[in-house]
């Protein structure tokens, strides 16, 4: 008899939730990703160097393939926000979400990084999911032939931009900045589907069911004016926010999750990898490598719990120094 919904839960789809999503479902572990976005803060990049196998390659494109890869072995993912995590008295783990789910799993791995900074606008809240997205590489195909907003500026909004206009959308792109564009850098579909609304924001998101509009303030007149769209997508850039699992597990002083060689965290059964960890180094390869590591023990710890080969890990003597 199952008592739990999946074997494991990674919360974030950063290359680190990714990496060990791929791991943990190769051990036939049935996997979920909860996240708000793919790709994390490597989508950022528009030319990654030093990722082993790749002279160079833009964020959302490493993204892409991995998400790609993933998916080939039936990994599950929601696009939802984790609020609380509960722990059962059978060991097993509760995972809350902002959209109203409760998951159970065995194991829990925590790769969330930072996470999609938000606009903090009214209707952003009631829209996400239904017009608001913080993922153009996720839902870019759900608004084909649609016109559509980007707001921010760097490369991720530009990704953004390119990757809304290859399917045939019309694309705003709205940000704090002086206008700075060289239409020559875009591609030849997108220039008659593209326009530019500098110094401007968002001041409120629009609509019934699902987002209609959005009322965009100019910084430099203050003129307010309401433009239809049928969805945007926020590149604001990241944040960390762990304060939400303050106690649940330990944190350093600078709001990172500790963890041990096995990437186990001071909780039994919840691991955690990437950059919301105190690892030294904040790298896509050293994230990715912490994703395999937090899935192999993960495993192990699942084994162990049910019975089997007691797995020789010392990473519980580790937790107690």
């Amino acid at each position: 008899m199952r008592y739990v919904d999946y074997d494991i839960i990674i919360v974030g789809g950063g290359i680190a939730g990714l990496t060990a999503a791929l791991y943990a479902s190769r051990q036939k572990m049935s996997t979920l990703i909860i996240t708000k976005d793919v790709g994390g803060q490597m989508t950022l990049s528009s030319s990654i160097e030093n990722y082993p196998g790749y002279k160079s390659i833009s964020g959302y494109e490493l993204a892409s393939k991995i998400l790609d890869q993933v998916q080939q072995y039936g990994v599950e993912i929601l696009f939802d926000e984790v609020v609380k995590i509960d722990e059962r008295d059978d060991q097993a783990f509760i995972i809350k979400t902002r959209g109203g789910y409760e998951l159970s799993c065995e194991a829990v791995i925590l790769a969330f990084g930072k996470t999609p900074r938000e606009m903090n606008v009214p209707g952003e809240e009631k829209f996400k999911g239904r017009g608001v997205s913080y993922c153009a590489v996720c839902d870019a195909p759900l608004y084909r032939g649609k016109t559509v907003l980007v707001y921010g500026w760097g490369p991720q909004a530009f990704e953004a931009v390119n990757l809304l206009c290859e399917y045939d959308n019309k694309v705003y792109l709205v940000h704090r900045g002086k206008s700075r564009i060289d239409l020559g850098s875009l591609p030849a579909k997108c220039i008659e589907r593209f326009e530019e609304l500098p110094e401007t924001i968002v001041k409120e998101v629009r609509g019934g069911d699902k987002l209609e509009s959005v009322v965009l303030e100019s910084l430099a007149d203050r003129t307010i004016k309401e433009l239809k769209v049928d969805g945007i997508f926020v590149e604001l850039g990241y944040e960390m926010k762990t304060d939400w699992i303050k106690g649940f597990v330990e944190l350093n002083e600078n709001g990172e999750i500790i963890i041990d060689s096995y990437c186990a965290t001071s909780r039994r059964g919840v691991f955690a990898s990437g950059d919301v960890t105190n690892i030294a180094y904040k790298q896509a390869v050293i994230s990715a490598a912490q994703g395999a590591i937090a899935a192999l023990s993960a495993y192990n710890y699942i084994q162990e719990k049910r019975g089997g080969v007691k797995i020789k890990s010392d990473w519980r003597e580790v937790l107690k120094e």
